[in-house]
This record gives C-alpha cells, sequence and structure tokens, in this order.
C-alpha cells in the first residue's frame, strides 16, 4: 500500500506496552497468552519472536539413506521423468525431473499421484493362483513352473499358435524387443499390445501414406512450428505436460493454435481458432480447409511435384467439396475454413496434431489419411516444425510398436517376409531353418504348404475369434487355448460384451 513519505526521519518501531515487556525476555505460551490476549496474538507472536531464539539442535539423522531412481511416469505418452526417492526398499517420495527435456521439472496431476501405484493397496506383490473360488499366494517356483509346464503342454497339444502373447505399450523398449522375440522363438505371431486398439487406424492410415504407422516428429519438435493444428485431441486434460509444448510455439513463434473439435474443451480454451463441427465428419472437415487451398493456389507445389504422388486424385475429389456442401456436412462455416487454410498456408512450417478423438471411429482411417494428405499439401513434412505429431495413449506406446510387438511385423518395421525373417536372424545368431521350424505349416487352398511364420498373426482385436471361431474358419491349425497378458489390463480384454460367447471366452482363456 502506498504511503505518504515523511521527512526521512527513521521513526521508532511502536509495540504495545505487553511487547515492550516480553521483547526482551523467553516466555511460554500461556503466559504470553494471559498477558497479551487473544486479539493481538497474532501481531504480538511477531514482537515477541525476537525473544525467543534458543540455541539450535542438530536434527536427528534419518533412519537410512534416500536413495533417488530415476524413472517414467505410466500415465500417457509424454513419458515425463520421475524421480523416485527409495528408503530401506520403499518409495517414499517423488520429485519431476529437472533435467528432462519432456517435463523441464513439472509433473501434472496424474504424474503426482504416480507413486501411489505402487503403494496401492490392491497392488499384487506375489503370485496368486485361484483354488476352490479363493486367490491363495504361491511361489515364484510353482508359479513359473506351473505355467511354463502348462504352456509347453498346449503348444505339443495343439501347435504354437495356440498361445496368445499379449503385450504391452507400458514395457520399455528392452523389453519390448525381448517380448517380440519370445513369440518369434515360440513360434507364432499372435503377438499384439495396444496400439491395435488406441491408434489401430492411425497406424493403418499413416502406414499407407508413407510407409510406416508413427508420428513424424517429436513434443519437443514443435517448439519450431509456426502454425499448431490440433484435431481429435484435448492434450491440456488427456496430455497435460504436451501442452506445455505447444504453449512454448504458441508464445514463442506467436504460433497460431487453431483446434478443430465438437466440444469446446479446456485445449480449445487456448486456441486462436475454435473449429466446431459435427462427430464424425472430419474427412470433409480437412477436404473443406483443402478446397481453399487448391482453390488459391497456397499449395506447396514444387513438393508435391518432387515428393508426393496421387495429388491429382485428391484435388478430383476436394473439388467436390465446396464451401456450401462442406458447410451442410459439418455445419462449420465456409468462411471460418477459408481463415484457417490461409493461416495454415502464412505459417509454414505447421503441424497437425491428433489423438483418439480421430482415430475411434469406423472412418477412422480415412481420418488419419485426410490428416496426413493436408500436411503433404502444404508441404509440412520432412521439416522440422511440421509433420504429423500423433499423441499416443500410454508412456512407450511408439517405442512398444518400433520394436515390433505387433501381428503384422518384425521389430524395426521389417514384415514378415523371409528376408525379413534373414535379417533377424542374422541379429540374433540363429540358423534361420532352425527359427523357421518353430512354426506351424498349413496346407492352402491351391493345396501348397505355407509356414505361418510369414503370415500375419491374429491381432489383439480379433483375439476372441481365435477362441470361439470354427477351427476350419482360421488360418492355424487348432485355435486359440492360452493367453498371457504381460503388461496389458484384462479388463479391457475380457470384457467383450460384443460377443455372444463373452462369458466362453473368458473361460476358455483361463484354460
Amino acid at each position: 500500500m502506498l504511503r505518504k513519505k515523511t521527512n526521512g526521519v527513521a521513526r521508532r518501531p511502536q509495540r504495545t506496552s505487553i511487547l515492550s515487556e516480553v521483547a526482551g525476555k523467553s516466555v511460554d505460551r500461556r503466559a504470553f497468552l494471559r498477558g497479551s490476549g487473544l486479539a493481538i496474538g497474532g501481531l504480538a507472536a511477531i514482537g515477541a519472536t525476537g525473544g525467543t531464539v534458543t540455541k539450535a539442535n542438530a536434527a536427528t539423522a534419518a533412519n537410512g539413506a534416500v536413495e533417488t531412481v530415476k524413472s517414467v511416469c505410466t500415465h500417457c505418452s509424454v513419458g515425463c521423468t520421475v524421480v523416485a526417492e527409495v528408503q530401506d526398499g520403499v518409495w517414499v517420495g517423488q520429485e519431476p525431473g529437472w533435467d528432462s527435456p519432456f517435463n523441464l521439472g513439472a509433473h501434472c496431476a496424474k504424474g503426482a499421484s504416480v507413486r501411489e501405484h505402487a503403494h496401492g493397496e490392491r497392488r499384487l506383490k506375489y503370485p496368486m493362483k485361484k483354488e476352490g473360488g479363493e486367490w491363495k499366494r504361491i511361489s515364484w517356483e510353482q508359479a513359473i513352473d506351473e505355467i511354463g509346464d502348462g504352456m509347453m503342454n498346449i503348444r505339443e497339444e495343439s501347435g504354437p499358435d495356440s498361445v496368445y502373447w499379449l503385450g504391452s505399450a507400458k514395457h520399455n523398449n528392452e523389453q519390448a524387443y525381448l517380448f517380440r522375440k519370445f513369440a518369434a522363438y515360440w513360434g507364432t505371431n499372435n503377438v499384439d499390445h495396444q496400439a491395435r486398439i488406441c491408434h489401430s487406424t492411425t497406424v493403418a492410415g499413416v502406414a499407407n501414406t508413407w510407409g510406416y504407422g508413427a508420428m513424424t516428429n517429436s513434443y519437443n519438435d514443435i517448439h519450431k512450428s509456426k502454425a499448431i493444428f490440433i484435431i481429435g485431441g484435448n492434450p491440456a486434460e488427456a496430455h497435460p505436460v504436451s501442452l506445455l509444448h505447444v504453449l512454448k510455439a504458441k508464445e514463442q513463434n506467436n504460433a497460431p493454435l487453431i483446434v478443430c473439435d465438437p466440444r469446446f474443451t479446456r485445449t480449445a480454451a487456448h486456441a486462436d481458432e475454435y473449429v466446431r463441427f459435427r462427430p464424425g465428419t472430419d474427412v470433409a472437415l480437412v477436404w473443406g480447409i483443402l478446397w481453399h487451398i487448391f482453390e488459391n493456389g497456397w499449395e506447396d507445389k514444387e513438393f508435391i511435384r518432387t515428393r508426393v504422388w496421387g495429388m491429382d486424385q485428391i484435388k478430383e475429389e476436394v473439388a467436390k467439396w465446396t464451401p456450401e456442401e462442406v458447410e451442410r456436412v459439418t455445419g462449420t462455416p465456409g468462411s471460418q475454413l477459408e481463415r484457417v487454410a490461409r493461416t495454415m498456408a502464412n505459417n509454414r512450417p505447421g503441424t497437425v496434431i491428433w489423438c483418439m478423438g480421430g482415430t475411434q471411429h469406423t472412418n477412422g482411417n480415412n481420418n488419419t489419411r485426410a490428416y496426413c494428405i493436408l500436411q503433404l499439401a502444404l508441404g509440412n513434412m520432412g521439416t522440422s516444425g511440421g509433420g504429423t505429431n500423433i499423441f499416443r495413449g500410454h508412456d512407450n506406446v511408439q517405442g512398444a510398436t518400433d520394436l515390433g510387438v505387433l501381428s503384422h511385423t518384425l521389430p524395426g518395421y521389417y514384415g514378415l517376409s523371409k528376408g525379413a525373417w534373414g535379417h533377424w536372424a542374422r541379429v540374433w545368431g540363429e540358423d534361420p531353418e532352425w527359427l523357421a521350424g518353430n512354426f506351424d505349416t498349413l496346407t492352402g487352398a491351391d493345396g501348397k504348404e505355407k509356414s505361418l511364420q510369414n503370415l500375419k498373426g491374429i491381432p489383439v482385436s480379433r483375439w476372441i475369434d481365435g477362441i470361439l471361431e470354427d477351427k476350419e474358419n482360421i488360418d492355424q491349425p487348432n485355435n486359440v487355448r492360452a493367453m498371457v497378458l504381460w503388461g496389458h489390463a484384462p479388463n479391457s480384454q475380457t470384457d467383450d460384451r460384443n460377443e455372444n460367447g463373452h462369458g466362453k471366452a473368458r473361460h476358455a482363456c483361463r484354460d
């Protein structure tokens, strides 16, 4: 609060009489309150503090040293660094990683609670076996022996494809690599993980556009973006720390932020341009933006000439999506989409960001391909600050995908051809013929024997068919009889209410 200046003469601090008396000596709490009264207790305490200074005593040493262990947050795909504080083998506290290039010493609400995963009362701490309807604790030796013997028996009776291996997007790269290698040595391509569900349409749509189904840039690369286009994503709530990178580009580069969403989300609250459209009309919306880009010649003609195949066919389709037609389908005014197109064209390179709001549709593949085509038209691919930043769901869903925990490929997106298997056989130091001998064969419709080593396995989205479908209708000798879920929530796989044989499938899996 502003005060009128005095003549510069220092004034003595004014105290009440009781404070003057007690300032020079130590008093206990009861005596102080008796002398001063509760009404001025707060002010008196400040004055009295000067007279209560006593000799400091050394604090009692901690019972045991606190060790810090660097780890990764298990929630979303940002992969924030968490520094765990461990004392006597117990995780007692945590701090965000200050040296992390992703979270830069920050935590979101989800990350701040990650220690509770280790301390939850319901967390399993040892193997359990259900006997007589009750869960009973067993030793690790018993668990390994019973599971291993049971799976080997199934393999001998029904073949290697009768065991399904479900990995995890929460494995680190090394774990994911070893899990896929394990399935290869077991002799099956019936191996998959969460990416098949959450971003399967991204994997297919993006792979059909430029060869592999992964995000092309990174969170830190967003800092160099001159425009940010978010559709089918709400990072402010789903990936809170990622929004810090978006806002950094917005403030540092004066990058316009465009958010397309049927709902006005917390991410949309930060937008320079919020585009509301009807759910499920993503492709029409993108074609509407491209209509203005092509109409005004804002596309990157040299980039398209040298780097893109098939854009002429896209132009023919986009020409049908006039502003009037797009507004009829999406509900979004053509004038707003022209503004969006102009903004993207004038601020390059720009990045396109999406998440599962764009993928979880019956036409999800179409959506993800349309997003990619928008970037190809603008020439925003293969450049820093551009690309498609596809925000994934789990902390290492991208790494697990890259390392091949998928039913249709080996690590590094090598596919399942003979040459691909030959490469990884050399890497693993194995005889390719021995590795191929671990796989079953099947007689095709042409009467020829074909190895299942070179055929796609059952994706996790169809594992239930491997159990319930008639054997004659599946491309493997026998049905699936066992399922190994490693780091994947069983409830998301067993609670398939779209199948009539729901209960039967769960029973078959347990058997």
